[in-house]
């Protein structure tokens, strides 16, 4: 799976490891001169014998300097890029999701999955490269070296491996599980965090802040337990390994003195033994490091694959006519039925059938959780009915490509969101090539070129995140002005008019007769004055169309749509 990720980085990969090797050498040499130049150059005070032995040493170190600095820069380079490409396809995979695939994962586990996850994928490759001949080198090379200056003396490692070996495989097995759960409260912990940021005026207009500083605290102590219980067992490996090296060396120390005193042994060739015995426990040290490392990697990994593989249940795979675009806007609900997950036992939306002719202006009203939103989310496709089919100029929607579909579909929905830039940059979500004519022209319709003429910087205000710095009528008008400038064939205004006064509404809607002419503009609201002049109206109620007609003819013959005109009409006079 991520051989497409390593692959345009190959050489690095392969350099780096090599370069690596460099190291090797000079840790498996370097011991063996240094026992030279005691055995032989001090013993016999040749002081001709110790330079050049020196000499030769230090053009080891340098040649070890040079491969152990380009061995950890390519090493590096293979990391970097290969996380850098795999983020981006996790990114990319993120923005093909259905909103429904989005309801699967939370958005804060989607944070953590395309950095602290893939930060630990690229930890661990980077290690892996550093050590994948280094430590397996030095331990081969120093147990060879080793044997080779005194079998019996070596005999000492095939207890203290073995020992090492079963530790650390238990020590493995009860980590990985354990990483998990981490990565799972961390998402819990970013999860809090994004949705008290986004929502902190909600919260300081609530006076919520205690109960938001328990809810992280709770949160955070989650986390900390859990990376303790995790991180307590990498922590142990460190004091076995250097215990298991202190002992070991001890006993070199002290059957190796007794074969010098017992002339079996030099004093140079002990000195070098017992550098290779540690070399060899470091290199061990270095492995168990690297494969704790894929434990934790290896647990990332696996959130990573669970969003790489999800498939994707909106794709333009089975579009019948992938080169179709709208023209016109006809639109055509027959025997619609939608839920939100499968296993929900209700429909949202029961046997909807209904038809919008082009150019028409279509307002859709009924109380909260009639089912208004989840109508008109069905026919750019944010969502797939789960029965019935819904036509767009006389083709199923299923048959167009979503980027044709949506092409010929604006909404501007019940949360208002920018982004932040300046305001042009907003608009031109709309049309990016729009001329600044075009812009003002936009935004006059949505009646809003007042007020960013009376900002310093006019358009080229800056907006902060989700345009912070503008009030709830100035965002709608800015989303409604945005949308305008896309030219829809199709216009979805999701309750988008709420924080607007109804004069300043009024004259929104009086511009989409000149601006958005031949446009079907379907407008759900609360408010009766915002949808009766719409050539039909349609009320819904629990999820079913309980009348449709014009202002007159329901008063007429719809009780619930004259309920709600008397209710709002006492309202006003109250």
């Amino acid at each position: 799976m991520y051989w497409k990720y390593i692959k345009p980085y190959l050489p690095f990969f392969i350099l780096g490891p090599v370069l690596m090797l460099t190291e090797v050498c000079g840790e498996i040499v370097l011991p063996k001169l240094m026992s030279g130049m005691i055995d032989v150059g001090i013993a016999a005070k040749d002081s001709t014998f110790i330079i050049e032995r020196a000499l030769e040493m230090l053009g080891f170190v340098g040649v070890m300097i040079i491969g152990g600095i380009f061995g950890h820069f390519f090493s590096i380079k293979a990391s970097v890029n290969f996380s850098a490409a795999l983020r981006k396809d996790l990114f990319k995979k993120v923005q093909e999701f259905s909103f429904k695939n989005i309801d699967k994962f939370s958005t804060g586990s989607l944070v953590t999955r395309l950095t602290n996850d893939i930060t630990q994928i690229q930890n661990f490759t980077r290690q892996l490269l550093i050590g994948a001949f280094r430590s397996p080198g030095m331990l081969v090379g120093g147990m060879i070296m080793a044997l080779s200056i005194n079998k019996r003396l070596a005999l000492v490692l095939a207890i203290v491996i073995p020992v090492l070996g079963i530790t650390i495989g238990i020590i493995l097995k009860t980590a990985y599980p354990r990483f998990g759960a981490m990565q799972k409260k961390l998402d819990g912990l970013n999860s809090d965090i994004q949705e008290n940021i986004t929502n902190m005026r909600v919260v300081k207009s609530f006076v919520r802040t205690p109960h938001e500083i328990q809810k992280f605290i709770t949160a955070n102590g989650d986390l900390r337990g859990a990376t303790l219980k995790a991180m307590g067992l990498v922590i142990s490996t460190m004091p076995i390994m250097t215990l298991a090296m202190n002992i070991t060396t001890i006993c070199v120390v002290w059957f190796g003195g007794n074969f010098v005193v017992a002339g079996g042994m030099q004093v140079g060739e002990l000195t070098a033994f017992t550098t290779y015995i540690v070399q060899i426990l470091m290199s061990l040290m270095m492995l168990s490091n690297i494969i704790l490392q894929f434990s934790r990697a290896s647990a990332s990994s696996k959130r990573i694959c669970e969003v790489l593989t999800t498939e994707v249940d909106l794709t333009d795979d089975n579009a019948a006519d992938k080169d179709k675009i709208v023209t016109c806007g006809d639109v055509e609900f027959r025997d619609v039925c939608f839920k939100y997950r499968d296993d929900d036992e209700e429909n949202i939306l029961d046997h909807i059938n209904l038809k919008i002719d082009h150019g028409s202006v279509v307002g859709i009203i009924g109380i909260t959780g009639s089912g208004k939103s989840s109508l008109v989310q069905l026919i750019p496709r944010l969502y797939d009915v789960t029965g019935g089919e819904i036509l767009v100029d006389g083709v199923n929607v299923k048959d167009y490509t979503l980027k044709n579909l949506r092409g010929g579909v604006a909404m501007v929905l019940q949360k208002n969101v920018l982004f932040s830039g300046s305001v042009a940059d907003n608009l031109r979500w709309g049309d990016q090539n729009a001329s600044d004519e075009e812009l003002k022209s936009a935004a006059s319709a949505a009646q809003a070129d007042e007020f960013l003429q009376s900002f310093t910087d006019g358009y080229d205000t800056e907006l902060g995140q989700g345009g912070v710095n503008v009030s709830g009528g100035q965002k709608q008008r800015l989303c409604i002005a945005r949308a305008i400038l896309k030219k829809p064939k199709i216009l979805i205004l999701d309750d988008s008019t709420s924080a607007v006064d109804t004069a300043t509404e009024r004259r929104i809607r009086e511009s989409f007769a000149s601006e958005l002419k031949d446009t079907t503009k379907i407008i759900i609201a609360q408010r009766i004055s915002s949808v009766e002049s719409a050539d039909k109206i349609v009320v819904l109620d629990d999820g079913r169309i309980v009348a449709e007609g014009t202002h007159a003819e329901l008063l007429k013959t719809s009780e619930d749509y004259r309920n709600i005109c008397y209710s709002q009409m006492e309202k006003e006079v109250g």
